[in-house]
């Protein structure tokens, strides 16, 4: 598996040699260069049974930078507050007005190869579709490291990617190999359906201990807290886009099932959205149920508000946003879900947020 990943990061270095000289660069810099940033404010209460309810403070601080290398190459470096939860920007209020962490959340090359292939490679945000955004498999926060190559051809797009999870050197290293292919069909003069399926797999997860900070998320393991099962998820997703008067609305569903175990292999979403707070004014609200059973997918990856963060979860989430201006918006979410239900210890676990959000390019 590291000669594996050594050999592809190969050819990709060798792919972009030849891009320096293939194509005219601007002659000023200012103009190849773009900030964008963004600042949020949260209120978050958290109920849970059987534990003291929790209410705190908390924000979110990106910056980044996109730089035009020349017309068909770009990169992207971003910094990010929080520490290093792969799912998760968000720093509480607390320790005692201790100075904050930033780290880097993308650094990643995009270089679009031709009218119909892209290749992306480095800690990028996530190439794969996610119907309605439904986090289900992957967290909205995920930014994997890598390689990936989209195609997209009229109705037709493809995706493949190869993700390095983790890199041991007293063991094989964890590789996260998943590709989607679909289609985008108009089905009248206000109506498009994006459907297709997916494919997603993990390398060495049994014996090795979870992906971050030890914690199971729901999945199943050992004695020692290491992983029992491979995870090999095939998914079916879809959405339909249309408007209702002057609002646009999106239904969507998917389905997710873990070949390599015999229960609680499954999950899925379905839910939709109404309206889009892009401009000052505009309104949005979605309700999205989930149902994700121990070891459907990594516990890790997926949302890490609903349930509490992982697997082993179903319910329900509300989300409201409205435009003050095209720059500031409010916005609240409300997570009512059951979680704990194969280990036997079911409970209802609660959360509710409201955001002051603040972005500028």
């Amino acid at each position: 598996m590291k000669l594996t990943a050594r050999l592809s990061c190969a050819v990709l270095f060798a792919a972009f040699i030849p891009l320096a000289s293939s194509a005219q660069e601007k002659s000023d810099w200012t103009d190849r260069i773009a900030f964008k940033g963004d600042f949020r404010l949260r209120y978050e209460g958290i109920d849970e049974d059987g534990e003291e309810s929790r209410a705190r403070g908390r924000y979110r601080a990106r910056l980044g930078v996109t730089a035009d290398v020349q017309p068909n190459v770009k990169v992207f470096v971003e910094f990010a507050s929080g520490a290093d939860n792969p799912t998760s920007r968000n720093v509480t209020f607390d320790g005692g007005f201790t100075t904050k962490d930033m780290g880097l959340d993308l650094a990643y090359v995009e270089w679009a190869a031709s009218d119909n292939f892209t290749v992306y490679g480095g800690k990028m945000k996530n190439p794969l579709y996610r119907a309605g955004g439904a986090p289900l498999l992957w967290d909205g926060d995920l930014n994997p490291e890598g390689i990936a190559v989209k195609f997209s051809n009229g109705a037709f797009f493809a995706t493949a990617a190869g993700f390095s999870v983790e890199e041991r050197s007293s063991n094989s290293d964890s590789l996260l190999v998943a590709a989607q292919v679909g289609g985008k069909f108009k089905l009248g003069d206000n109506m498009k359906l994006t459907a297709g399926v997916g494919y997603s797999a993990y390398s060495n997860t049994i014996g090795n201990e979870p992906f971050y900070d030890g914690s199971s998320n729901g999945n199943s393991v050992d004695i020692d807290g290491n992983y029992i099962y491979e995870y090999k998820d095939t998914e079916v997703f879809a959405q339909l886009d249309t408007d209702v008067g002057d609002w646009p609305l999106s239904v969507y569903a998917q389905w997710v099932n873990n070949s390599e175990v015999s229960e609680e292999d499954s999950g899925y979403a379905v839910g939709a959205k109404f309206g889009s707070a892009k401009a000052k004014g505009d309104m949005e609200f979605s309700w999205t149920y989930l149902d994700v059973e121990a070891d459907a997918v990594i516990g890790t990856f997926n949302d890490s508000d609903f349930g509490g963060g992982g697997t082993d979860a179903s319910g329900h989430i509300l989300t409201g946003k409205y435009a003050v201006s095209k720059s500031i918006s409010l916005a609240g979410a409300f997570f009512i879900s059951e979680v704990d239900q194969f280990q036997g210890t079911e409970h209802d676990f609660n959360r509710f947020q409201l955001d002051v959000q603040f972005s500028f390019r």
